[in-house]
């Protein structure tokens, strides 16, 4: 099994289909893209690499990462993608960590990478010289060999490097077609956000389905750029955080625009308040899916379907916008207590994930493998619960959980409700250390621009909505919210700023 047989497959039976572009301009048809995976592969191997070498990818968003990836998995190697946003050091951190042979990279972004084999522009004429050569035959591999070695976000220490084989890959792929959309030849995934993550993955479902891939010319995601990139090339889908959904969404209103062009939006990998989703459906219309996963379990653990989304006559249609839908087709999902125990319907617990998306552990890391795979089961460190149609609805990661005169307070539930008090455009509750309570809910609020909010609203609004132990002790006020490079909120940094009495700094 090897992944690179699904583009080889299109290449054979439609060379012409169109597969490649950079903005609206056509750079390749599917025969022209195996034929250069095939010459890359070629090119590698007779510079020494072997299976199962590891190659690193720090770059933009480019037409050559598709290439690259399939590429290497032609050749039997396994890929390591970095986000572009990341320091030149941390990507060194991880290239060595991965025990990288060789690196691809665009000068704006890795330029001064080191690794033991070559560092290759890909905008250069060395990159086109790796071109020429002669191409390889597709390396066979067992479904169980390293494919993608995914890098996670570090938001509390080093990130760990998950391994991702052929086979959790391939099976994320076909779950697509089941769990989230149907693909065909018409339709194009549009690379905005990064390709090192979600929406990177998402080009193995529509590689197999022999759909078009467009790179923005940009290399990067600008919302008018994508707009404009679905009007004109139409039956877009596109792999978003609920950042980039938001930004999409204010775009929209702010220019007068629907959901022209635009097939489908799959959002995850952080939260999505139930108020920002209502809002993106009337702005955009029903063109959206819900995905839950983790590095750990690529894209699939949850999914919450565009029928679920749109049945707002169902009597838990709000509780079903507020959760992250049911388990996809290949996995299991279960809530437990700490010791791994199965919980009651309703009840909170950690969230576990068994299939054959789970990762095969982390790389060269034993111990945080055990603590994360025990019995097969992936103990993911997210609290939920699931009710009796079988939806789960998150709460928080176990470690933001808020103890305050030892009843539990979990901070999206906080959330959610500051985000309908008027004039709030984001928010994000964390515990402080408090000696009479043990810790005590502070709320970091962003008001949107030109308005004002006011505490005492605020207060308000939670006394209605929520119990009253619950509402913040404390509210900041602050221009904005520290973030990592996937635009997820960092509570870690939040908790330090109230420790070393800077919030907002």
């Amino acid at each position: 099994m090897n992944l690179a047989t699904t583009l080889r497959r299109i290449a054979l039976a439609d060379p012409r289909r169109p597969a490649l572009y950079e903005g609206t301009r056509l750079r390749c048809g599917y025969g022209e893209l195996a034929a250069r995976a095939a010459r890359l592969a070629g090119a590698l191997r007779a510079q020494g690499l072997a299976p199962g070498d590891r190659v690193l990818l720090f770059m933009r968003n480019h037409p050559a990462y598709l290439e690259l990836m399939y590429g290497c998995w032609w050749a039997g190697l396994a890929v390591v993608p970095v986000n572009a946003k990341l320091h030149l050091r941390e990507a060194q951190w991880i290239a060595g960590h991965a025990q990288a042979g060789w690196a691809f990279v665009t000068a704006d972004v890795g330029a001064g990478l080191q690794v033991p084999g070559r560092c290759v522009d890909v905008e250069t004429p060395e990159y086109d010289a790796l071109l020429q050569g002669q191409p390889l035959p597709l390396e066979s591999r067992a479904s169980t060999d390293l494919a993608w070695l995914f890098y996670t976000s570090g938001t509390t220490g080093k990130p760990k490097g998950v391994m991702l084989t052929h086979r959790n890959l391939l099976t994320m792929g076909l779950t697509y077609f089941v769990d989230v959309d149907a693909i065909d030849a018409r339709d194009a995934i549009v690379y905005g956000p990064p390709m090192s993550h979600g929406a990177g993955i998402y080009a193995i479902p529509h590689m197999i389905a022999g759909a078009r891939h467009v790179v923005p010319a940009s290399g990067g995601f600008d919302p008018a750029e994508i707009f404009g990139l679905a009007r004109d090339i139409g039956r877009v889908t596109m792999f978003a955080a609920p950042t980039v959904v938001k930004r999409m969404v204010d775009h929209a209103e702010a220019q007068g625009l629907d959901g022209e062009g635009f097939k489908t939006i799959v959002y995850g990998g952080a939260p999505m308040y139930a108020e920002d989703i209502r809002r993106a459906l009337r702005v955009l219309g029903p063109r959206f899916v819900q995905i839950y996963g983790q590095g750990e379990t690529p894209m699939v653990a949850t999914a919450l379907s565009r029928a679920h989304l749109l049945d707002t006559a169902h009597p838990r249609h709000a509780q079903r916008l507020a959760s992250v839908g049911v388990a996809q087709t290949p996995v299991e999902v279960r809530v437990t207590d700490a010791e791994g125990r199965d919980l009651p319907l309703g009840e909170v617990g950690e969230v576990l994930v068994r299939g054959d998306t789970v990762m095969a552990g982390y790389w060269q890391d034993p111990a945080a493998t055990a603590a994360a795979l025990r019995a097969g089961w992936l103990f993911t460190g997210d609290m939920g619960s699931l009710d009796a149609d079988g939806f789960l609805t998150l709460k928080d990661r176990s470690k933001d959980l808020i103890i305050s005169g030892g009843s539990n307070i979990y901070p999206r539930e906080v959330e959610e409700v500051l985000l309908l008090a008027p004039g709030v455009a984001e928010v994000s509750v964390v515990g402080a250390p408090d000696p009479e309570w043990g810790e005590v809910v502070v709320a970091f609020v962003v008001p949107q621009a030109g308005r004002t909010v006011h505490t005492a609203d605020l207060d308000a609004v939670c006394l209605q909505h929520i119990a009253r132990f619950k509402r913040p002790r404390r509210y900041e006020i602050v221009a904005a919210l520290p973030k990592n490079n996937y635009g997820k909120v960092l509570k870690t940094e939040l908790r330090r700023q109230l420790k070393d009495g800077t919030p907002g700094a």
